[in-house]
């Protein structure tokens, strides 16, 4: 549940809104709000599928056979509330992942951007949004297209991008010309960086264990 796209968005949005400095202790509880939350459904979403589709042999190869598949062995409103589950997460990704791509491109290239810029205001930046998602709507929707193949591979690519986001974050909040006062400390220094170890170690073994995987399939 940690990803690339969320470091920009999330650092994206938060200049947007204008974050004052007062206002920082409720912004980090809102964070740690939100990332316990997700990895707790997350969790749960593992466990689920362990106890239901694993033992049952059945492997997910669309949406639709997950949601089937469940019926049966979870009861009568398994299928929906799954169903329900699924357009939440896809809304979630359409709206927010072009976003945060829209952001961190616009950024770079020296770029206006923002939600409540109007396309006069911000033209690349709404342009590469509208894009972004016109172009994967039209993939997704390509008939007989792998879907869960294409979400295997996005997971593996934010896999390979993550370690070098999470350490090039770190080396900035450890810069104190840049952070001033709010430099990270040493205390939270030995957390974030035992951390990012761990979280790089378990990216390196799911990216492997899905290429052998894919491999297999081949």
């Amino acid at each position: 549940t940690i990803t690339p796209w969320m470091q920009f968005y999330l650092q994206s949005s938060i200049a947007e809104k204008g974050i004052r400095k007062e206002d920082y202790k409720a912004s980090r509880l809102d964070v740690i709000l939100g990332c316990s939350i997700t990895d707790i459904i997350a969790f749960f979403i593992i466990v689920t599928c362990a106890a239901t589709l694993f033992p049952s042999g059945i492997r997910i190869n669309e949406a639709s056979e997950a949601a089937i598949a469940l019926k049966p062995l979870a009861g009568e409103y398994a299928s929906f509330i799954f169903a329900l589950c699924l357009a939440n997460g896809s809304l979630l990704g359409v709206i927010i992942v072009p976003l945060a791509t829209a952001y961190y491109i616009c950024e770079a290239m020296g770029w206006e951007a923002g939600i409540n810029k109007t396309f006069r205001e911000a033209p690349q930046f709404m342009w590469i949004y509208t894009a972004l998602i016109v172009v994967s709507a039209l993939v997704i929707l390509i008939p007989g297209a792998p879907l869960v193949f294409l979400m295997i591979l996005a997971s593996v690519v934010n896999g390979i991008l993550l370690p070098f986001v999470l350490i090039y974050a770190l080396s900035l909040v450890n810069n104190a010309k840049i952070m001033g006062e709010y430099v990270n400390p040493k205390s939270y220094n030995y957390i974030t960086w035992g951390t990012v170890v761990v979280i790089i170690c378990l990216t390196v073994f799911f990216v492997v264990t899905s290429i052998i995987a894919a491999g297999g399939k081949i």
